[in-house]
């Protein structure tokens, strides 16, 4: 099938700090729920180079495949080879003070900040259900971005509404 005009994939960017928990579990439940409207990335200024055992858990249950999960850096996605991206999440506050690479394209940009599971004491029951908590919120978010009539907004309307996701959800 043939995209039309109206039917344009968006490539999405999320990024964070270690890419190894709140950026990978948005990009797997964008990359499903978005049902090939959009097409997510993800990716870390300080990447750890593994993605956490509790976010692969979470992401399980989206049916997103886990071999394409990896922690990387966002230095892929700077390149002129890289995809040009349409919307660049920031979803983690460390994230959003840094100075991040120029994005060719000039994507709309917006922070979503959510708690950092990886960094929950406890148990391991304990952890799992802040794991759980933040999956949850950024399902909520991903839910309200699929739902925009992006097709229909002009780009400084999407960013209000990208703006106001972060903010109210």
């Amino acid at each position: 099938m043939t995209l039309q005009q109206n039917d344009k994939t968006y490539n999405v960017l999320f990024l964070c700090t270690g890419n190894s928990a709140r950026s990978i579990m948005a990009e797997a439940m964008l990359n499903t729920m978005g049902a090939g409207r959009f097409q997510a990335y993800s990716a870390g200024s300080h990447p750890g180079g593994t993605v956490n055992p509790f976010a692969i858990e979470q992401i399980k249950e989206t049916g997103y495949s886990l071999d394409n999960l990896r922690s990387k850096s966002w230095d892929e996605y700077a390149t002129p080879e890289a995809p040009s991206m349409d919307f660049i999440i920031t979803v983690c506050d460390n994230a959003a003070g840094e100075v991040c690479p120029v994005w060719p394209g000039h994507p709309v940009s917006a922070h979503w900040g959510f708690e950092d599971p990886a960094a929950a004491t406890g148990s391991e029951d304990e952890k799992r259900a802040v794991f759980s908590k933040v999956a949850k919120q950024i399902h909520t978010r991903i839910t309200l971005l699929n739902n925009l009539p992006i097709a229909k907004l002009e780009k400084a309307a999407i960013k209000r509404e990208m703006d106001a996701i972060g903010a109210n959800a």
